[in-house]
């Protein structure tokens, strides 16, 4: 979350906000006038941060995150979080239905400024940092607490690729053969995640919403956590849409964290192998999804940075498909893709 917002010179929710702030900004120690953006994301949320006086640190985040997007739910996980012993921000005031909250502030040193594929003696401990996080936050796992990571879901994800990247992006139809090939590949990665270990699942696990601070790491973007398959958080950890890692220091990490997993009595598979292929296919679940949520921000919400980041997620989708026979059906329709990209001049 560090992309620079639009401009806010005409704002009403920005006035709005500092009209809601104002109301208990004594209690705080709020500085209004101190009031200025912190960052933006993917979604439609803004985050400001202002001066504070108070017992919480010299500065404070104010959340403008319009209906539909979900404060009772950020508020609900990050309750959860905290009781499982992992740093996220509190929530010290909210407006449900205005969609505005004030939440602590974890700093401004975050893990994707910090991180770098080439330092992997840096990354170490950081990396360990936010597994033995996420282990904490799946040991406290309960099922129908939060909602299910089910097929119907899975399979909705996985169709923004069609709709978004292929015939928007490409400028191509889905035909008969191409609607067979994506059926066979997610009947496939659906079984996989389904057949996995349910625990808590952040979703968004990944080093631009984790923060360097004290207790280490801060962990932000969590409203849309769910109950679903035990390797897809590690996965999306290791194979981030914003930096790719040497497969030696993943394998490394990985393995960290299925020792430390089985440690805390964690249901991961026994067999290293096969936990790996669990990572692997719903890493290529979330790559799918990706290809097409990426191509969307583009066309649907003038985003059109994330779509840089497109080859890096086909790269990633490619070399799991081709690893695996079943999926090689799926690898040949995505070079067919990557050809199309160069024809229509989507080089990026």
């Amino acid at each position: 979350m560090t992309d620079s917002p639009a401009d806010t010179s005409v704002d009403a929710r920005r006035d709005a906000l500092a009209a809601w702030l104002r109301t208990f900004s004594r209690r705080y120690g709020l500085d209004l006038s101190s009031l200025a953006p912190a960052s933006a994301d993917a979604s439609f949320r803004r985050y400001f941060r202002l001066s504070s006086t108070g017992e919480h640190g010299g500065s404070l985040i104010a959340v403008d995150a319009p209906p539909p997007e979900k404060c009772r739910e950020f508020a609900q996980v990050a309750r959860m979080l905290a009781d499982a012993g992992v740093h996220v921000p509190r929530v010290l005031e909210c407006d449900l239905e205005a969609g505005f909250m004030l939440v602590t502030d974890l700093g401004t040193r975050t893990y994707i400024a910090e991180l770098d594929p080439n330092d992997t003696a840096r990354a170490k401990p950081l990396l360990r940092d936010a597994i033995d996080a996420l282990i904490r936050w799946q040991s406290s796992s309960r099922e129908d607490v939060l909602p299910h990571f089910d097929e119907a879901f899975l399979r909705r994800e996985m169709e923004l690729m069609p709709e978004w990247y292929v015939t928007r992006h490409l400028g191509r139809e889905v035909d008969d053969n191409m609607r067979g090939v994506l059926d066979r590949t997610y009947a496939l990665l659906i079984a996989s995640a389904r057949a996995q270990p349910q625990v808590f699942m952040l979703r968004d696990f990944m080093p631009r919403n984790l923060m360097i601070c004290a207790p280490n790491p801060g962990v932000l973007d969590f409203q849309d956590a769910v109950y679903g398959p035990i390797a897809y958080d590690v996965a999306s950890l290791l194979r981030d849409a914003f930096m790719s890692w040497d497969e030696e220091f993943e394998l490394d990490c990985f393995v960290y964290y299925w020792e430390r997993a089985k440690k805390a009595g964690l249901p991961v598979d026994p067999d290293f192998g096969e936990f790996y292929r669990q990572i692997e296919w719903i890493g290529l679940q979330r790559h799918i999804k990706i290809l097409g949520l990426f191509a969307r921000l583009h066309y649907r919400d003038g985003k059109a940075r994330y779509l840089t980041d497109l080859p890096r997620f086909l790269g990633y989708a490619r070399k799991v498909a081709e690893r695996y026979r079943p999926l090689m059906p799926f690898a040949r329709l995505l070079d067919d893709f990557e050809q199309r990209a160069q024809q229509v001049g989507y080089t990026f």
